[in-house]
């Protein structure tokens, strides 16, 4: 009996933790805030009590879980709201360098070190500081770098060039099967995507690992590749 409790425990704390980070939206690691963080490893924490719970009343665990997700969802709609109250809570960014200037206030604020911001600075490319204009310390934690005008890479609105409006790339064949919705949204017909195939030797869908539409409208095609590379390039 014990063994099917924690099956149902783990499978309702499991349900549980995905529809209350759903609930919480939808963030890569590298935007999570500290709060965020330490609020994720709490619930995580919490359900990990949870499918354990074997002599202790499960709601206890669940109750806490839901509290924790409801606070951190207001946090983030009053946040949105209030721009006093989301500095409260995250922080501002700081700036750690700017036009020549190291700001050695901010990096001790930050708890950065020099040697920890010269790394920072190589691992984004920038080896020699003159390269660089600003460097801001993000709430998240990252580091945002912004060249010197003269070393931007150069742009067609630079060299005064026109070029044609870009869109997105939309999946039209995947492992073998149509998506008939992407084709249509790219303003394609099945007698356009065989008449693709055709021109590209394809004697049968199921060949087709992935192809796409680009913004140029054409078709691009991946084909089901059972061979295994041997070759190591990158050791």
């Amino acid at each position: 009996m014990d063994i099917l409790k924690i099956v149902a425990l783990t499978s309702g704390s499991a349900i549980t933790l995905y529809i209350l980070t759903r609930l919480m939206g939808n963030k890569e690691m590298s935007q999570l805030t500290m709060f965020d963080y330490i609020i994720g490893i709490t619930i995580g924490s919490i359900a990990a009590e949870m499918s354990t719970a074997l002599e202790d009343d499960f709601m206890q665990p669940l109750v806490a879980m839901i509290i924790y997700a409801i606070i951190s969802i207001a946090i983030s709609v009053f946040s949105c709201k209030s721009l006093k109250f989301r500095r409260i809570i995250y922080g501002n960014s700081l700036i750690l360098y700017d036009n020549d200037e190291i700001y050695v206030k901010n990096l001790k604020k930050a708890k950065i070190d020099i040697n920890e911001f010269l790394m920072q600075c190589r691992v984004n490319g920038f080896f020699n500081l003159s390269n660089l204009q600003t460097a801001i310390l993000e709430i998240n934690g990252k580091i945002s770098f912004l060249p010197k005008e003269n070393q931007r890479p150069v742009t067609p609105t630079d060299l005064n060039l026109s070029t044609n409006p870009e869109r997105i790339c939309s999946t039209i064949i995947l492992n073998g099967i149509l998506l008939k919705q992407n084709l249509q949204y790219t303003g394609n017909d099945e007698l356009w995507i065989q008449k693709q195939l055709v021109s590209q030797n394809v004697k049968n869908i199921k060949d087709v690992f992935l192809a796409f539409c680009d913004s140029q409208n054409n078709l691009v095609v991946y084909f089901n590749n059972s061979k295994e590379s041997k070759n190591d390039s990158f050791q």
